[in-house]
């Protein structure tokens, strides 16, 4: 039997690994109780080595706060751009898309090349302007309560169309991709036009860089099994990957 301090080198390494833990996992491979671990979990998180959540825990805060659509341009640009190369092979000739809001989503919309016409359902007043300038590609852009956050638009007018439209795709940007929470947002205003959006649409595509894995927003969009495909980058812990396809989801890793 390893001794404690063994368990918690191994709970950690665990966490640098995997990006996450459960206690009931790490119980079964140390064949100790699940309130041992617990407790080795109070400890470690006492001494800010990781932080507990119900069942689990991560390397840092899983909760994500609502960040300017400036700042987030700025971030993981590269892995935006080859998620959003990535996702545009998946549009079809005379395809009709939502695009939700947020940089990745954005960036999506900037690798845009359609062969065929194209029609876009887009929550974005940036994306809109964006998409307008490209002649085989009609613009539908909803109503609504601007968000300075995000240059986007949320409430009962942006959602309203949703009740009468049906669309092949989503294009979902999100902040935080957690195995008990699900799908979630940093703003509940978004997360909640975002269930509309997947009422609306026949397949829901995730785009998400590695860094939003293990991590919570304040609205939840929905559980992780109402998703068919999440597009990432090679940054992705290899058995969050690995748990991702065990649920059936198609996981694209560029």
């Amino acid at each position: 039997m390893l001794s404690i301090a063994e368990r918690h080198k191994y709970i950690l390494d665990m966490l640098n690994k995997n990006g996450f833990i459960k206690v009931s996992d790490i119980s079964k491979e140390l064949d100790v109780t699940p309130v041992t671990i617990r407790k080795d979990l109070k400890y470690l998180e006492e001494k800010k080595l990781l932080y507990r959540t119900h069942g689990s825990a991560s390397p840092v805060n899983p909760h994500t706060a609502d960040i300017n659509l400036q700042e987030k341009e700025k971030m993981r640009t590269s892995e935006k751009k080859r998620i959003a190369m990535a996702a545009c092979k998946l549009i079809e000739e005379n395809d009709s898309i939502i695009i939700a809001s947020g940089s990745t989503a954005h960036t999506f919309a900037q690798e845009l090349n359609p062969k065929g016409n194209l029609t876009v359902v887009s929550a974005s007043l940036k994306t809109s302007i964006l998409l307008n300038n490209i002649p085989n590609i009609e613009v539908i852009q909803l109503g609504g309560i601007v968000r300075k956050n995000s240059f986007s638009v949320v409430g009962d007018f942006a959602a309203q169309p949703f009740n009468d439209l049906t669309c092949s795709k989503l294009f979902l940007g999100v902040d935080g991709i957690d195995f008990e929470n699900g799908i979630t947002n940093s703003n509940i205003e978004e997360a909640i036009l975002n269930k509309k959006m997947m009422n609306a649409a026949l397949r829901t595509i995730i785009l998400s860089d590695s860094s939003k894995f293990g991590k919570r927003g304040f609205g939840r969009i929905c559980p992780l099994d109402q998703v068919d495909t999440i597009i990432t980058d090679s940054g992705i812990p290899q058995q969050t990957a690995i748990a991702i396809e065990e649920m059936g989801i198609e996981l694209i890793i560029v």
